[in-house]
């Protein structure tokens, strides 16, 4: 007869392998996530973007807000002095080099999973979005630009490069937490300079 102590363990090691079978075979099951078309995910992205920017409580908080594909507010405090210098340096070389469109901050834009909040956005002169000021852009902007912080991660950036092409971005770069650019012409094609800004700088101080 088992003593308690060996009784308890012997338990926990029948559960833990158990749970380790479960995985493992979780791991070589196919698994489908259905999503809704991008239509109806951009009409749901609107009318739940609408009712965020109406409610008072939420205009109060200093949090940068962004949504999921289910409409769920997803909050993160303000970023630090380096991240918003670099934005701002950004915007400016933008629009020192690319006089044919505007270099923005904090750009909303609706995707397959929710509205996220794109650091930098460059958009070309003509876009209908600089005569119709809607809410939130429902198409990318050419140019959509990640500055890095210590606290993203790195599936958090590939789901957004993926994201943004997703919607119709042309280029999306990475300003790297060491300073350095990354270019991206699809979501996993790195390139060494930016065919739409060839004259921007590697590293940003």
């Amino acid at each position: 007869m088992f003593r308690p102590a060996l009784q308890n363990r012997f338990c926990e090691d029948n559960i833990s392998r158990r749970r380790l079978r479960f995985l493992a075979y979780l791991a070589g099951v196919p698994i489908t996530i259905e999503l809704p078309d991008l239509e109806t995910q951009t009409s749901f992205n609107l009318a739940r973007w609408a009712e965020i920017l109406a409610d008072p409580r939420l205009a109060t908080l200093p949090d940068r807000i962004e949504t999921d594909r289910y409409g769920r507010i997803v909050m993160t405090p303000p970023p630090g002095f380096v991240h918003s210098d670099r934005q701002g340096r950004i915007i400016g070389l933008l629009n020192e080099r690319l006089r044919d469109g505007n270099a923005l901050p904090e750009c909303p834009l609706s995707t397959a999973d929710g509205v996220k909040a794109i650091d930098v956005a460059w958009l070309a002169k003509g876009r209908a979005e600089f005569r119709d000021r809607p809410l939130v852009l429902t198409s990318a902007p050419e140019i959509c630009i990640e500055v890095l912080s210590p606290s993203n991660r790195t599936a958090e950036l590939t789901e957004k490069r993926a994201l943004y092409f997703d919607a119709g971005a042309t280029e999306v770069w990475i300003c790297n937490l060491d300073g350095t650019t990354s270019f991206f012409v699809a979501p996993d094609h790195q390139v060494s300079t930016s065919s739409l800004c060839a004259t921007f700088p590697q590293i940003i101080p």
